[in-house]
């Protein structure tokens, strides 16, 4: 009699832990069938993928265009680079032809002619390289600027500031905004500092 109260006591209890595992079960299920794929979440999948793929697509042809413009710019600015570097030395044998040239005081007409010609073809070449963006880079007395200068020697000085362009020995170049070749300078050292800027020396 007491066993059968017992059995019929744990039935009791087990009867709810059964109803929550159904009631869980039934959850489960529910939640399936609303996630369930229908045509509509596939198309919109769809959607995305595609509206992502059209978006790199556009940045990647924006960036090969970008590239595409820079490379033409380049060529058209640059191209002439190595033809215009070879011509330098031709610039620097009629510079270092003038410098030569005895005074003309004492000269006949037919050397004066032949003086005149050559410094109208070293002031030509040079009009000829402005009109292509070529331009000299002479720095004497400027500060020493090692984006554009060479330092081929130093010398001590107490008259000049310290770093200062005190002879230049061949004039430098430059295309457009590119260096071309550096100006071959002697720079002072030893002298007072360079002022800086914003900086009272006076005080």
């Amino acid at each position: 009699m007491t066993e059968n109260k017992d059995k019929q006591e744990d039935a009791k209890q087990e009867k709810p832990e059964e109803e929550l595992v159904d009631q869980i079960a039934e959850e489960a299920e529910d939640k399936a069938a609303a996630e369930e794929v229908t045509p509509l979440s596939v198309a919109e999948a769809e959607i995305n993928d595609l509206r992502d793929k059209l978006l790199r697509a556009v940045a990647e042809t924006e960036n090969v265009r970008r590239r595409s413009d820079k490379e033409k710019a380049d060529a058209a600015n640059y191209a002439v680079t190595n033809f215009a570097r070879d011509m330098l030395s031709i610039g620097d044998n009629l510079h270092r032809a003038l410098q030569a040239l005895p005074d003309d005081a004492d000269l006949p007409d037919s050397v004066k002619n032949l003086i005149e010609g050559v410094k109208m073809t070293d002031r030509e070449l040079h009009n000829v390289f402005e009109r292509h963006g070529i331009n000299k880079i002479d720095p004497h007395g400027e500060p020493f600027d090692h984006n554009h200068h060479q330092a081929m020697f130093e010398t001590e000085t107490a008259d000049h500031p310290n770093g200062t362009v005190l002879q230049v020995m061949q004039i430098g170049y430059k295309i457009k905004d590119r260096l071309l070749r550096p100006a071959m300078v002697g720079v002072s050292k030893g002298g007072p500092a360079k002022p800086v800027e914003g900086v009272d020396t006076k005080a």
